[in-house]
């Protein structure tokens, strides 16, 4: 019997910013199909910076990554995960620039290669399952916080990655757009590695639980015990 290859293989990874100690020491992480990996942390602890080594953004001191079994070293090897990775960014709008929310979504099909037609209604195709396709029309700098966050998650899927890096997507939602969100995540076959400072939205769309803190990842798989002992911020894990 064969088994797949992971999606996402971290191997001895570590990172530090000029002039500082390492923010990331030595993590591995292994992320298969299927997996929705929470990750939480303190503030400044290195969870966007993980995200932004997994997208090549920034190159790790030491360490392996591998994709679909193979390895990722040079830029031209990060162009491969770019098809097959998809980061949505804290905020919306270093995602969003073009002018209507047509246009955005379409964009990364287009990118892949995809004809206009085509990219165009695979767009109207993510805007429906989103529930949002009577956005497509509008102009995207003129949506609410919440709606672009909605539309920037449109353009990620857009491109129908084998893996999702979610930073912070709830932050500043209101709690209708927040239950959105959530049931979009539940209902889509969706592989990713989640940031939220937000335990109780965290619970309702991981099936596994991680806090990166002094450079290392310790697993928590006792999601609702986490949020029952950090319901006081002041509390130290």
């Amino acid at each position: 019997m064969t088994t797949s290859a992971p999606i996402l293989r971290l191997e001895n990874i570590s990172f530090s910013y000029p002039g500082q100690e390492r923010i990331i020491d030595n993590l591995s992480l292994e992320i298969n199909t299927g997996d929705r990996i929470g990750l939480a942390g303190p503030n400044g602890s290195g969870k966007t910076t993980l995200l932004h080594i997994i997208m090549g953004l920034l190159s790790p001191s030491s360490g392996t990554i591998e994709f679909l079994g193979k390895p990722v070293k040079t830029e031209k090897d990060f162009r491969d995960v770019y098809k097959k990775v998809g980061l949505l960014f804290q905020d919306a709008d270093d995602q969003l620039f073009s002018p209507t929310v047509m246009e955005d979504v379409a964009f990364g099909p287009l990118n892949l290669g995809k004809s206009k037609s085509e990219a165009r209604d695979i767009a109207l195709n993510t805007l429906e399952r989103l529930g949002i396709a009577h956005f497509q029309n509008r102009v995207t700098h003129k949506l609410s916080g919440g709606e672009k966050r909605l539309v920037a998650l449109a353009t990620v899927l857009s491109m129908e990655p084998e893996l999702l890096l979610l930073d912070e997507p709830s932050t500043g939602l209101d709690e209708k757009t927040k239950a959105i969100l959530i049931e979009v995540l539940n209902r889509f076959a969706l592989s990713y590695i989640l940031i939220s400072h937000e335990s109780d939205f965290m619970s309702q769309i991981a099936n596994a639980m991680f806090i990166l803190e002094n450079g290392q990842l310790k697993k928590n798989v006792h999601i609702h015990q986490y949020i029952h002992k950090h319901r006081n911020p002041g509390q130290r894990h």
